[in-house]
């Protein structure tokens, strides 16, 4: 078995938790209920929160755990939650792989797995979920992170996130699913973080980190159709690909910190690490994990709507299948958020049982978010699962450490 050294990362910045609206009980006004200096009687405690409904399915969710190269089956359903199985990936005896992307096909039937630590290149593989057996691996760019697969199976996109390599810009790999080959790789920015494809399987989006713009590839033609620039006063969406920095643009970044660090004061940047077409594909959210705000751009005119207050450090972004709600994972802030799309308002957010927030998963019901926290030094990693009626986290998943990566898999009727 491989030892995994203890890894260090920066500290977090300390967010406060804010209340669940919808649990929370005022204190009765001494107005509303006047009382005589005889006969004051103490205010009554406030009434606990109400216990969250208990599940009426099965829920599964993959997730894969980038310090120890194990990719996880979890389940959660009326019992609480528990790891049903578990795999290694990877190739490098004396070292992690690093599983950092996780996508299942559309059909169900297979898991798609991005490791980042490559010498110098990492790769790409495919696993039938049926015996967790290999089908086939793709060697790709310099630290392949997130990855999607397109509505019809055929295509996987998976960003080439180049963190330990010279910032100049980097790509987003095309793969062939049926004979894990790479088709095109598509030159972008600096840093390409969050690959999401819309719901017609037409346009890919991915995120900057280090350029603050995001980046639309048409799928049709293999090339950068948009980008836009997401900084706060210099909104602005622009036709065609975007002018490639060169060697040294960005060496005043400090990037040891993977989306943990805070900005230094006057620091108006947006570092984006996500980019999440709404589920009818009109919009696009933005996670400025720098400035904790998220970025709505119409998509059909390509210009900015809002820039909604997010939670500290926002960094992955998810959509319920009925379009109604929007989950954030906030790094830094050891919480989740949830928004009502059409007001754009907080709706809560939800405190995480462990540090650095990463992913997020909604059920095929959008009845739970399945959250991946990364966890710090020897703790191991967690899938936190949020109850969305109630707004509460309902289960804690203990995994690998780092968890990361994770994709909804499947829900069934309780055996």
């Amino acid at each position: 078995m491989v030892s995994v050294p203890t890894r260090s990362i920066f500290a977090a910045l300390s967010a406060a938790m804010l209340g669940l609206s919808a649990c929370a009980h005022p204190a009765p006004s001494s107005a509303a209920h006047p009382t005589s200096a005889h006969s004051a009687l103490p205010a009554p405690a406030a009434a606990p929160p109400a216990a969250a409904p208990a599940p009426e399915r099965e829920y599964y969710a993959w997730v894969a755990s980038e310090a120890t190269d194990r990719i996880a089956l979890v389940r959660f359903g009326r019992e609480g939650g528990a790891v049903v199985r578990e795999f290694t990936t990877g190739i490098m005896p004396a070292d992690v792989d690093g599983p950092h992307g996780l996508a299942i096909s559309p059909d169900r039937k297979d898991i798609y797995i991005s490791t980042a630590h490559g010498t110098p290149f990492g790769y790409f593989w495919r696993y039938s979920i049926d015996g967790d057996s290999l089908v086939g691996r793709v060697q790709l760019g310099n630290f392949p992170a997130t990855a999607q697969i397109t509505p019809d199976g055929a295509f996987a996109y998976v960003v080439n996130f180049n963190l330990h390599g010279e910032m100049v810009p980097s790509s987003v790999s095309v793969v062939s699913t049926d004979h894990m080959l790479e088709v095109a790789r598509i030159t972008t920015c600096t840093m390409p973080h969050g690959s999401r494809i819309n719901v017609q399987g037409t346009k890919h989006y991915s995120a900057c980190m280090m350029d603050d713009m995001v980046v639309e590839i048409d799928t049709r033609d293999l090339a950068v159709s948009r980008h836009f620039l997401v900084a706060a006063g210099k909104e602005r969406g622009v036709v065609g690909a975007p002018p490639q920095a060169k060697a040294g643009e960005h060496a005043g970044h400090d990037m040891g910190g993977h989306g943990m660090a805070a900005p230094t004061p006057g620091d108006v940047g947006c570092s984006p690490t996500w980019a999440q077409p709404s589920a009818d594909g009109a919009r696009l959210f933005v996670a400025c994990n720098k400035s904790s705000e998220i970025v709505e751009i119409d998509v059909a005119s390509w210009k900015l709507l809002r820039r909604l207050p997010a939670g500290q450090g926002v960094y992955n972004l998810a959509v319920t299948r009925d379009g109604k709600l929007l989950i954030g994972t906030n790094k830094r802030g050891r919480s989740v958020s949830i928004f009502d799309i059409a007001t754009g308002k907080e709706l809560a957010q939800i405190p995480t049982k462990r540090k650095v927030v990463h992913g997020a998963a909604v059920s095929d019901d959008d009845r739970y978010a399945f959250i991946s926290v990364e966890g710090i030094g020897s703790e191991p990693g967690t899938v936190e699962v949020i109850d969305l009626r109630a707004l509460r986290s309902v289960a804690q998943i203990d995994v690998g450490q780092m968890a990361g990566g994770i994709d909804f898999f499947r829900s069934e009727a309780p055996k």
